[in-house]
Order: structure tokens, then C-alpha cells, then sequence
């Protein structure tokens, strides 16, 4: 099954269907075994009462009738004697339709005073003669809907319990599993502290809950330790080499020093340091630390800014920057993480294509999450190199000649997974894809 629901909905289904055919099939046995026993009574009756009687002797089966009919013991059988025409000779009930021989079922609109719902047996009696022996099924009249009734209460009052069991069974398993998902969604979004609730009771529940925190906060221990590693070496050679920048920067305001050479070592300071800037912020955006700070971002405008504020510089690289349609969308987030994700987005489409191509940004709304697609004609990444792509450090074999430090999509995955959303690249057929989704704000 695909989901929780239907199998629950599958299971309830499956165990009505057996009750009712179960309440139907006993119903059903308990009828045939009344009329079973009640055949073989009228057979019985109809053998005593045609027994040491003559053939055909209509006047002896009359009187054997009457006298049967004093005793009372024989009040639910009743007797109609009939002519070889099917007129009736005599008797003590008087049958309103002809009834073929052996057993037939009777019933209320036959017209037998007394009797809602009966058995007949028509026997030839010799000399043309035919005696109908009939006997109720019925102990009382209008038994048969009560019966109906008991079983509808029964079988119904079962099938109640164990519908009520299964659903509480599977809203149970269902908020467990909700409980489970809740975790895993806040561990996703950055929420590494987030834990399942431990049922007080105990049990396999409560033993699964244990077991999947202890994995969480063995999880949560080891990206705290990669994360410090990872935020002390960013901090330890940041001081330093801002030091050897500043002191280079003083070396370059004297006459002696070549200032070309002194210029190409501080753009090497400034390169190293943006990389370290980079991967702090990357840290930053992971941990999930701008989350407090969250609000109203209006897509559309953020979009439109990134557009103006990189037109000049792709019309300076020989290439066409186009901007729209702008979905008026609004995402709860960051703007300036958003704004330098986008800005990131459009550089590195820049950045990788050669003169002449063209790169459109665009914003739509697909389901509940804002696309902001950038697109751009040129040669595109090869399917099987767009998870190195999305990975820190990871630089493509054609891009290695270039500057840059293989931090700017990683930077805008993590920007994108802060917001609730994903980066994902595709082919454009030709060039790159490179789609950020966001999750829309409800008006």
C-alpha cells in the first residue's frame, strides 16, 4: 500500500466485507437448519397421517385430520386435502394458490391465517387425491425481521469494536510516524537539537523513539565536531593573513617597493580571505543561525535588483542578462542571503559561459514553491559532474583555468535549504538550468 491511510481504509474494508458475508452466511445457516428440521417434521407428520389409510379414502384422511388437529401438541401443522383438480376436499387451513408436489415456501401474502412464513409438502395420497401437510418456521410472528435484527446487532456491534480499534490503532501509528517526520523535517532545516517524543508508558514505541534520538544526537555530535573544525580553521588563519594584508597594504605606500608586484600579493590576500569568508558563511547558513531573523521577501523586487545590478557587468563580458516574467510571489526568509544566493546564481552563469551567450532569469510559482530559474544557452554541465558541482570545493575540469574557489552553488544549496527549498541543475538543452525553489507565503 502507499500510505498508512490506505492501508488502515484497505484492512477496515477487508474485515467489513468479512462481517457482513460472515452475519449473511450465518444467517443463512441458522434459516436452512430451521427449514431442514421443519421438512423433516412435515415428511414425518404426512407418513403418520397416511399410514393404515387406504388409498384414495378421503373420508378417513378428513376424520385422521380432525383428530390430529384436537391435540395440542400439533397447533403450528396444518392440512389441506385436494381433489385430483386441485379443488379442496377438506382440512384445517385453507390453502389460497396451487402448490406443485414435494416442499414449498410459504409466506405471509399465501393468505393462512396465523402463519407469516411456513413450509408445504404436497404428497399424493392415492386415487387422485393430494395431501398438503404445512408448519411454520416461525415460532412467532415477525421473527424472521427480528432475527435480521439480531444478527445486525451482533455482527454490527463487532464490526463497530474492531473498526473503532483499528482506527485508534492507526491514529496512533499515525502520530508516531507524524512525530518521526516532524524530527527528521526541523533535523533537515538545521534543527539538529530537535528530538522524538519518548512515550511515558514505555514499550516498542518508546523503544524506538530512544533508539532514533540516540542515532540523532550521535548525528548531531558529529557535525558539531566537523563544524568546529571547519569554523576554527577559517578563524585561525583569518587573523593572520589580515595582518599580512595590512602590513602589505603599508609596504605598498613606499616609493622602493614595486607596487605591481605588492598589488598581486594583496589580490592573492584578498582571494584567500574571501575564501575563508566564504566557508564561514556557509557554516553560518547551515547552522540555521539567520532563521530568527526571517520575513516578508518580495520575490519579484529581489529578483528585479539582481537583474539591474548585473546588467552592466554582463554587457561589459559581450553577453545578453534578460530579466522576467517576475511572478508576483512573496517568501518568509532573509533577503540579503536570498539577494546574494540569486546574485551567486546569475555570476556563475556569467562567469562560465563564453561571449555572445545568453542568460535569462525567471520567477513562477510550481505548487506551493517559487521557481527562480536561471538560464543561460551555453555549454552546460554534463549530468553525470552536477553533484561535484553542488559539492564545497568541487570545480569542474573545464573551470579549474578560472578563479574562484568552487563555493558559490554550495553556498546557494545552503541558502536554498535554509529557506525550505532546493538547488537543483538541469539541462537547458542547450546550457544550464540552475533552479532555486523557495516555499511561498500564503497571503
Amino acid at each position: 500500500m502507499s500510505s498508512l491511510r490506505a492501508l488502515t481504509l484497505f484492512f477496515l474494508a477487508a474485515f467489513a466485507a468479512a462481517a457482513v458475508l460472515a452475519g449473511y452466511l450465518t444467517y443463512a445457516a441458522s434459516r436452512a437448519a430451521v427449514v431442514s428440521a421443519v421438512d423433516r417434521r412435515i415428511e414425518e407428520v404426512g407418513d403418520a397421517m397416511l399410514s393404515a389409510v387406504a388409498p384414495g379414502d378421503s373420508r378417513a384422511i378428513l376424520r385422521r385430520i380432525d383428530a390430529f388437529s384436537r391435540r395440542r401438541d400439533t397447533g403450528d401443522i396444518g392440512f389441506e386435502l385436494e381433489d385430483s383438480r386441485g379443488r379442496r376436499i377438506g382440512g384445517n387451513v385453507v390453502l389460497e394458490r396451487a402448490v406443485p408436489l414435494g416442499f414449498t415456501t410459504l409466506m405471509r401474502r399465501d393468505g393462512i391465517v396465523g402463519l407469516s412464513a411456513g413450509r408445504a409438502q404436497a404428497r399424493d395420497a392415492g386415487g387422485g387425491l393430494r395431501l398438503i401437510t404445512i408448519a411454520e418456521t416461525e415460532p412467532i410472528d415477525g421473527y424472521g425481521p427480528t432475527r435480521v435484527r439480531l444478527y445486525l446487532i451482533g455482527f454490527g456491534a463487532l464490526l463497530a469494536v474492531v473498526l473503532a480499534g483499528t482506527a485508534s490503532f492507526g491514529w496512533i501509528v499515525r502520530r508516531r510516524i507524524g512525530e518521526v517526520r516532524a524530527t527528521a523535517a526541523a533535523i533537515i532545516d538545521g534543527d539538529l537539537n530537535r528530538r522524538v517524543p519518548v512515550p511515558a508508558r514505555g514499550g516498542a514505541f518508546a523503544a524506538q523513539a530512544e533508539a532514533f534520538n540516540r542515532a540523532l544526537d550521535r548525528i548531531a555530535a558529529l557535525v558539531e565536531q566537523l563544524r568546529g573544525v571547519s569554523s576554527d580553521v577559517a578563524h585561525d588563519l583569518r587573523t593572520p593573513l589580515a595582518r599580512l594584508r595590512a602590513r602589505l597594504a603599508r609596504l605598498a605606500e613606499r616609493p622602493s617597493v614595486s607596487g605591481e608586484e605588492l598589488e598581486a600579493v594583496l589580490a592573492a590576500c584578498d582571494d584567500v580571505l574571501a575564501l575563508f569568508g566564504a566557508i564561514l558563511r556557509i557554516a553560518e547558513v547551515t547552522a540555521g543561525e539567520r532563521r530568527a531573523g526571517f520575513r516578508p521577501v518580495d520575490l519579484a523586487a529581489l529578483a528585479e535588483q539582481a537583474c539591474e545590478t548585473l546588467a552592466a557587468a554582463a554587457s561589459e563580458r559581450g553577453q545578453r542578462l534578460s530579466g522576467g516574467p517576475f511572478a508576483p510571489l512573496t517568501a518568509r526568509g532573509d533577503p540579503q542571503l536570498l539577494s546574494q544566493a540569486l546574485l551567486n546564481l546569475i555570476e556563475n552563469a556569467l562567469h562560465h559561459t563564453p561571449a555572445g551567450t545568453s542568460v535569462a532569469v525567471t520567477l513562477a510559482r510550481e505548487g506551493r514553491m517559487a521557481a527562480l530559474r536561471v538560464r543561460d544557452d551555453g555549454p552546460g554541465i554534463p549530468a553525470e559532474a552536477r553533484a561535484l558541482a553542488l559539492r564545497r570545493f568541487g570545480r569542474l575540469e573545464t573551470s579549474r583555468h578560472r578563479s574562484g574557489h568552487g563555493l558559490g552553488l554550495p553556498l546557494v544549496e545552503a541558502v536554498a535549504r535554509l529557506h525550505g527549498g532546493t538547488l537543483t541543475l538541469a539541462d537547458a538543452a542547450p546550457g544550464l538550468d540552475a533552479m532555486m525553489t523557495l516555499r511561498v507565503e500564503e497571503a
